[in-house]
């Protein structure tokens, strides 16, 4: 599966236009915030306090840094030389790309290969998400599927390096390297005290530091399935010192002879995941590790698996909650997420 350029609607006023964003006022109560774009996605960032600036200067130089290393569209990138020498050797890369692999690795163990990054040639079969998308020939699809398996990568820790087993094989971190960029954004406002901020790469994969500027939790607009039309939401969540990754069948997409063909890609299969799941949200306590990189695996995990796994999963696993959105309209969720969840949509209505 790869993560998506998702469109969650921030119902708080931080969706600014970058002339409105301002660097200059260094008062506790104002906030300092960034707007641009790298990982195929426009990053907002929002920190309070005097050490502001500093925050928001280093977490955007990291940005950049992580997609130099993680993209799979940039030839130099360590996910390029990985998937150059796949069935020939091993690659030795930074750490950062050896973690995101690790925990891939563990997560698609956990999910019976629901979740695998090693499906890079079906993603670049499908091309969904630019402006050759197309739906492959079934024989195509099958050729590739040979190429799909987490187990035949092979990881030295030892030395940060890593092998494809097999000639053909690539990987896409697209699914995992905005939450880990979460984290690493995160270090960095620990790191000069910031203790109020909202870090937002791509309005999908969001933490929100402490309270916001009026004292209360942030306000997430979860996006409607089915309607692009601004302020209408499927709900409101309020988190602080949480995490929160949304995955859905309506980022990237096309219709074709009345079917959508979206961007998350079933392994087994080859064909995008087709189980009536039309979105995913995951929130997760701040006090679990690698709370971003974690939050963006299991919602596209539980996307996957579909509600009533997905949501056994999720009720297996200390402070994390979610909620799966299916094509009939129904909302069903976790132990615990009811109760960060407000304003439902009124074409919506909770399972019982």
């Amino acid at each position: 599966m790869i993560k998506k350029v998702c469109i969650i609607l921030v119902c708080i006023l931080f969706v600014l236009p970058l002339s409105a964003c301002s660097n200059s006022d260094s008062t506790s109560n104002q906030p300092y915030e960034r707007t641009f774009i790298t990982m195929d996605t426009v990053m907002k960032l929002r920190a309070y306090g005097d050490n502001g600036k500093k925050a928001l200067d280093e977490s955007e130089k990291k940005l950049y840094e992580l997609n130099d290393m993680a993209s799979s569209t940039i030839a130099t990138s360590d996910v390029s030389k990985i998937n150059n020498a796949a069935g020939k050797n091993y690659v030795k890369v930074h750490s950062e790309i050896i973690k995101m692999i690790v925990a891939s690795q563990k997560y698609s163990k956990i999910s019976n290969g629901v979740w695998d990054i090693t499906v890079g040639p079906l993603v670049n079969l499908w091309k969904i998400g630019t402006d050759k998308a197309r739906k492959p020939s079934d024989e195509e699809i099958k050729s590739k599927l040979p190429l799909i398996g987490y187990s035949k990568i092979s990881i030295n820790e030892k030395d940060n390096s890593v092998m494809l087993m097999q000639p053909g094989m690539s990987i896409d971190l697209g699914g995992i390297a905005k939450g880990f960029a979460v984290d690493e954004v995160f270090k960095i406002y620990k790191k000069y005290n910031i203790q109020s901020g909202l870090i937002d790469l791509g309005s999908s994969s969001i933490y929100a530091v402490g309270k916001n500027g009026s004292g209360d939790p942030w306000s997430i607009g979860i996006q409607h399935p089915r309607s692009d039309q601004s302020g209408n939401y499927l709900g409101i969540v309020k988190i602080s010192d949480e995490g929160l990754s949304t995955s859905g069948d309506y980022q990237r997409y096309f219709i074709q002879n009345g079917k959508r063909y979206h961007h998350i890609l079933n392994p087994f299969t080859g064909y995008p995941v087709d189980n009536g799941v039309m979105s995913v949200t995951v929130i997760i306590d701040g006090s679990v590790p690698d709370n971003g990189m974690l939050a963006d695996i299991l919602s596209l995990t539980v996307f996957g698996l579909g509600p009533q796994k997905g949501i056994d999963l999720i009720n297996s696993m200390k402070n994390v909650s979610c909620e799966v959105t299916t094509t009939n309209y129904k909302i069903y969720t976790s132990v615990g997420f009811k109760n960060k969840f407000s304003n439902l949509n009124s074409d919506f209505k909770f399972s019982n």
